[in-house]
């Protein structure tokens, strides 16, 4: 009764297979013929022939083929990592500096001539100090006297709110255009940047004075015996 009963649903399915496998059925599937791929693997039970039934991992293997050849290319680094013809410089429209650059006038001002903003970020702190172009300091702030205690003079907020802070103070002076050195790799090193933006400033030009040790690392310490 049972094997009847299987025997007759396997042919309605089977029929009903054959009837989708029109031009309808692959409209609702344009990824592919689904109803023929049913009808190949659709089981004869009543003649006693077993088919077999490994279709679905194939389907799988190829859905993951579909995907991954739809995927972007991967990038190899971050952007502006990768190499450039030295003509691409050369017409670079002076965004890097060149024999003319200290000459150059901003607002009447000469390049040599602008007020500098000292950045130096570590990750407990950050320090934003105005000189002029002679190194005499004019201003000096900090996460610290902005109000941030603790951990919290070490984040990217508290660097982005001393460096809105500054840039107000400096406008104050009348400066508007103004040049930045940036020393360290704390958090706050590209927020500090963007808040002296924000708060109304023209950065001219951005130096990472950030020092680098080319000495043999040295000698772990001692372990501590136990």
């Amino acid at each position: 009764m049972l094997l009847s009963w299987v025997a007759r649903g396997t042919r309605a399915l089977g029929s009903r297979v054959q009837d989708l496998s029109g031009p309808e059925w692959r409209n609702l599937c344009p990824g592919g013929d689904i109803a023929a791929k049913l009808a190949s693997a659709r089981m004869d039970v009543g003649g006693g022939a077993r088919g077999v039934h490994g279709s679905m991992s194939v389907w799988k293997a190829e859905d993951r083929k579909e995907m991954l050849a739809s995927m972007p290319v991967k990038d190899e680094g971050t952007e502006g990592e990768k190499l450039m013809g030295l003509d691409a410089i050369r017409g670079s429209g002076g965004m890097f500096p060149d024999e003319g650059t200290p000459d150059l006038l901003f607002d009447g001002v000469r390049f040599s001539d602008l007020p500098i903003i000292h950045a130096k970020v570590s990750k407990n702190n950050t320090l934003l100090v105005l000189t002029d172009s002679q190194g005499v300091v004019k201003l000096q702030r900090s996460c610290g006297i902005e109000g941030f205690k603790n951990t919290r003079k070490g984040t990217n907020i508290a660097a982005q709110a001393t460096a809105i802070s500054l840039a107000t103070r400096t406008l104050n002076r009348g400066i508007k255009n103004v040049r930045v050195k940036v020393k360290g790799l704390g958090p706050g090193r590209m927020s500090a940047v963007k808040g002296l933006t924000m708060g109304g400033l023209n950065v001219v030009s951005i130096t990472d004075s950030t020092p680098i040790t080319f000495n043999l690392p040295q000698r772990p310490r001692k372990a501590k015996k136990l």
